[in-house]
């Protein structure tokens, strides 16, 4: 039977029109752009919908929620860190509409793996509109995208897929961009 939720989940929370807050949807294109195992659901939950991931996740089916985002923890623009909830002070993640999403993100974290990619920012332009991440956080892109297949166990380049071949038959080849 196949399963109605994913094992892992990774989703980038962000809004492109605001410079570095569009890294989390950057690094979603970026990882769409993959053959990626089917276990594995990659979701733009944008600025305003991030609560509405918890809808995708079942703690007896999904094993992993990956959220990237940016973040502003001291380091250097481009800098990754990943984080886990327990390092969240509370209240401090909240999405557009001011929902603090550390909470649920507490309550689900004995239940699936709760693990947050952050980027440090440079620059946000919120409210002016700037589309465009900055030189240092679009750097940081395909250096999460690798931490992030490290982290689901995915090994670049060697991510076996079956398609079918020009004989009918099923051949299996390497990670393929689409």
């Amino acid at each position: 039977m196949e399963h109605l939720y994913p094992e892992i989940v990774i989703t980038g929370c962000g809004n492109p029109l605001y410079a570095d807050d569009g890294f989390g949807p950057a690094v979603v294109e970026s990882l769409r752009a993959l053959a990626l195992p089917a276990s594995v659901k990659v979701i733009d939950a944008g600025l305003g919908g991030p609560h509405f991931v918890f809808t995708m996740l079942d703690p007896a089916q999904t094993k992993k929620l990956v959220v990237v985002d940016i973040a502003d923890f001291g380091g250097k623009p481009g800098e990754l860190r990943w984080l886990s909830v327990e390092e969240l002070p509370p209240g401090s993640y909240r999405d557009a509409h001011s929902w603090d999403l550390t909470e649920p993100l507490q309550r689900i974290r004995d239940e699936i793996n709760v693990r947050i990619l952050c980027c440090q920012k440079k620059h946000v332009s919120a409210p002016e509109m700037e589309i465009g991440l900055t030189d240092e956080v679009k750097q940081a892109v395909p250096k999460a995208v690798s931490a992030i297949l490290e982290e689901i166990g995915v090994e670049y380049g060697t991510v076996a897929i079956l398609q079918e071949d020009t004989h009918g038959g099923r051949a299996e080849t390497g990670c393929q961009t689409r």
